[in-house]
C-alpha cells in the first residue's frame, strides 16, 4: 500500500516514514503543500497523511483542491492545533479523519489501517484467501496455520493482490503502488519478486500458479473454478459488455443521440452553404485560401457526422470533396468536379434524411451458462486443438460452413442463431482469403456487439490492417500458444467497470463530440470533450484520463501527431488511444497503427461499435 505524507517538519516526516515502512507500507514525503499537490495528482496513493500548517499551500486548501478534482483518496489530517474549529474546517474540506499532535504512533497505525479498509469497500481487518491469511496489524502472513517469512516487497505484493482479488496489475502498476518514485526499479524486477513469492507460497502448500500471469496484461490471484463460474454468472446478469444494455440506459442513449442529431440537422444548412460558396468562388477563379480551408474543414466534419447518422452515400460525397480540396493547385477540372459533388450532396441529403444511430441490441436474458466461443474453420486439426484447450472456462463449438464470396443476410443465420459470445474466424478457411475477409465484414455488421477475432497462418501488417478495417476485434496466429489466445478471448469477455473511467475526446466537430458523449455517458463514464486541439496538453494533464479518443484529421494539429506526442511522453506513453475517423482507407488505418494507437473505429459505425471498443480498451488498461 502506498502512502503520501505531506509534512514540513523534517523530524516528523522521518518518524512517519520509518514507522510506516516498518509496517510494510511504501511512503513518499512532500515537504510543502505545493509539492504534495503535484505528487497527489500525478500518482495513485492509497492514503494521504496531511499536516495542516504547510508552506506554499496549507493542508486545508490542499485537501479541498483534491476533493474538487474528484480525488477520493482517504485523507488523515495531522496538526498541532487541537481546536474544534480546526477539526470542523478539516472535515468540511473533505478529510476523512483528524489526529492531533503529539500522538501515539500505535493510534496513528490503527487509524491508517481503518482508513485503508474504508477505502477498499470495508475489507475485514484480516485478509483471507483460501488457506492464506494476512494480518495487517501484525504484518503477519500464515498459510495452513504456519507463518510465512516474506521480504518487505513480497509482503507488499501479496497484500496488494489480497486487497484487490479480482484486479490484474501490470508491472508498471505494481511499481507505482509499491515503490517510491525515486527508487523505482525496472519492470523485469517485478517478475523476480513474483517468482520468489510464488515459490514461498508453493512451499507452504498453495497451488504453484496461485498468482497467475495474464499474458500481455500482468498478474492477479488465480480465481478458483467455483469462483470463476459464480463470477461469470453474476457478470452475465450485470454489465458484462455493451451487449447487456438495460432498457433505461438504452432510452437515455437514444434520447441523448436524438438531441445530437437535432443539433446536427440545424448545422447542415450552414455547412452546405460554405461548400456552395467555395464551388462558386472557384468557378469564378477568386477562391481565397481562407474560404478554401474553411470548406475543407466543413467537408471533413460532414464526412464524419453524415456517416454517423447512417448517410453513407452522402458521407462518401463529402469525403470526395475534402480530398479534392487538398489538391494543390486546384485546376478547372477540379472546379467542375467539386461543383458536381456539391450538387450531388445537396440532392442526396434532400432524398435521404438522417437515420437513427444503430445501437448494440440487448441480448436475451442471461442463462448463467459459460460464454460460447464459436470457431469458424475448415481446419479440423486446428479446431480440435482449440476444443481441447478451451474446454475449461468457456463453451466451444466449431462449424465448418462453406465460405464463399458475398456471404450475407440469410447465409449468416447458422452463425447468428448460435448466439455466440465471441467468434474465432479462420481466415484460411475459404478458397480465397478475400472471401473470409468479406465474411468478417458481414459478421461485424450483423453482430456488432460480438467480438470477432481472426486466425491465420500468415502474420503480416497488411492482414492485420485489413482485419482492423473490417471490424475485427483481435488477430491470432499459430506462433501464439493456444492457451494465450484463450486467455485473450477470456479477457475480452470479462466485465469492465465503466463508471470508473475518465475519457477525453478530441474532435473539432461539436456534433461528433455530443454524439460520443451521448453514447458513453449513460454507461457511467466521465466524458470530457475538447474541440480545440491546441489546448490538448493542458486539458490532458488536468483530466488525467483512462482513455483518449482522437479524431484523425483536425485543423493545425491532427490526431496522429497528438498520439505520437502521447507515446513519446514517459507519463502518458501507456495511455490507451482510440481513433475515430471518417476515412477507413488503408493509408489512414496504417498511419493510425504506426502511431501506436490501440484501436480505430469508423464514424459511420460509431453507434454500434464505439461502446464495445471503448470497453475493450478500458479492460486492457484496467
Amino acid at each position: 500500500m502506498k502512502i503520501l505524507a505531506v509534512e514540513d517538519d523534517v523530524w516528523m516526516a522521518s518518524a512517519l516514514a520509518d514507522t510506516l515502512t516498518q509496517q510494510n507500507y511504501t511512503v513518499e514525503i512532500a515537504a510543502d503543500g505545493q509539492a504534495g499537490w503535484e505528487l497527489a495528482i500525478g500518482t495513485d496513493y492509497d492514503l494521504i497523511l496531511l499536516d495542516i500548517t504547510l508552506p506554499r499551500l496549507d493542508g486545508i486548501t490542499l485537501c479541498r483542491k483534491l476533493r474538487q478534482e474528484g480525488d477520493q483518496t482517504p485523507i488523515l489530517l495531522l496538526t498541532a492545533k487541537d481546536t474544534q474549529s480546526d477539526k470542523v474546517m478539516g472535515l468540511d474540506a473533505g478529510a476523512d479523519d483528524y489526529l492531533a499532535k503529539p500522538f501515539d504512533f500505535q493510534e496513528l497505525l490503527a487509524r491508517v489501517r481503518a482508513l485503508l479498509r474504508r477505502g477498499n469497500s470495508a475489507l475485514p481487518p484480516v485478509l483471507e484467501w483460501g488457506n492464506l491469511r494476512l494480518d495487517p496489524s501484525l504484518c503477519e502472513v500464515t498459510c495452513n496455520g504456519e507463518t510465512l517469512h516474506l521480504t518487505r516487497k513480497e509482503y507488499g505484493l501479496l497484500e496488494l493482490f489480497l486487497r484487490n482479488q479480482h484486479r490484474i496489475f501490470s508491472p508498471s502498476a505494481i511499481i507505482e503502488r509499491l515503490w517510491a518514485f525515486e527508487n523505482s526499479p525496472r519492470e523485469s524486477t517485478i517478475k523476480s519478486h513474483v517468482k520468489a513469492l510464488r515459490q514461498k507460497l508453493k512451499a507452504a502448500g498453495m497451488e504453484p500458479d496461485c498468482i497467475e500471469t495474464v499474458y500481455g496484461l500482468g498478474y492477479r490471484l488465480k480465481p478458483s473454478e467455483e469462483n470463476s463460474q459464480k463470477n461469470f454468472q453474476e457478470n452475465r446478469q450485470s454489465d458484462r459488455s455493451a451487449e447487456s444494455m438495460p432498457n433505461d440506459v438504452e432510452q437515455k442513449i437514444r434520447a441523448a443521440v436524438m438531441q445530437a442529431q437535432d443539433a446536427f440537422k440545424a448545422q447542415i444548412g450552414d455547412r452546405l452553404t460554405i461548400l456552395q460558396q467555395m464551388a462558386e468562388a472557384l468557378a469564378q477563379s477568386n477562391l481565397s485560401e481562407t474560404l478554401r480551408n474553411q470548406a475543407e474543414r466543413e467537408a471533413h466534419k460532414l464526412a464524419g457526422t453524415l456517416g454517423t447518422f447512417g448517410l453513407a452515400e452522402a458521407s462518401g460525397l463529402a469525403e470526395a470533396i475534402e480530398d479534392l480540396l487538398q489538391s494543390r493547385p486546384l485546376t478547372q477540372q477540379n472546379a467542375d468536379s467539386l461543383q458536381q459533388l456539391v450538387t450531388r450532396l445537396y440532392r442526396e441529403l434532400e432524398q435521404s434524411p438522417p437515420a437513427s444511430i444503430s445501437l448494440p441490441a440487448p441480448p436475451d436474458p442471461a442463462t448463467g451458462e459459460l460464454p460460447l466461443l464459436l470457431i469458424i474453420s475448415q481446419d479440423e486439426q486446428m479446431a480440435e486443438q482449440w476444443l481441447k484447450e478451451a474446454s475449461q472456462g468457456m463453451r466451444v463449438e466449431v462449424i465448418f460452413p462453406p465460405i464463399a464470396a458475398g456471404m450475407n443476410g440469410p447465409e449468416l443465420n447458422p452463425i447468428v442463431l448460435k448466439k455466440p459470445d465471441a467468434i474465432l474466424l479462420d481466415l484460411d478457411a475459404g478458397e480465397r482469403k478475400q472471401d473470409s475477409l468479406q465474411l468478417l465484414s458481414a459478421l461485424s455488421k450483423q453482430l456488432p456487439s460480438v467480438p470477432v477475432l481472426a486466425w491465420t497462418e500468415q502474420d503480416n501488417l497488411s492482414d492485420r490492417l485489413e482485419v482492423v478495417r473490417r471490424g475485427g476485434h483481435g488477430f491470432l496466429h499459430p506462433s501464439m500458444p493456444i492457451a494465450q489466445g484463450i486467455e485473450h478471448i477470456a479477457q475480452v469477455l470479462q466485465p469492465v467497470h465503466a463508471d470508473e473511467a475518465e475519457i477525453l475526446v478530441v474532435d473539432d466537430d461539436p456534433v461528433v463530440l455530443n454524439t460520443v458523449r451521448a453514447l458513453l455517458q449513460p454507461w457511467g463514464m466521465q466524458i470530457t470533450t475538447l474541440d480545440t486541439p491546441q489546448q490538448f496538453w493542458e486539458v490532458l494533464n488536468n483530466v488525467s484520463p483512462d482513455l483518449l479518443i482522437l479524431d484523425v484529421q483536425m485543423p493545425d494539429i491532427n490526431g496522429i501527431e497528438l498520439c505520437q506526442v502521447i507515446r513519446a511522453d514517459p507519463q502518458w506513453s501507456k495511455l490507451p488511444v482510440l481513433f475515430l475517423t471518417a476515412h477507413t482507407d488503408t493509408n489512414t488505418v496504417h498511419q493510425v497503427f504506426i502511431a501506436k494507437a490501440d484501436d480505430c473505429v469508423s464514424k459511420a459505425s460509431m453507434g454500434a461499435k464505439l461502446v464495445p471498443r471503448v470497453l475493450s480498451c478500458l479492460e486492457r488498461s484496467f
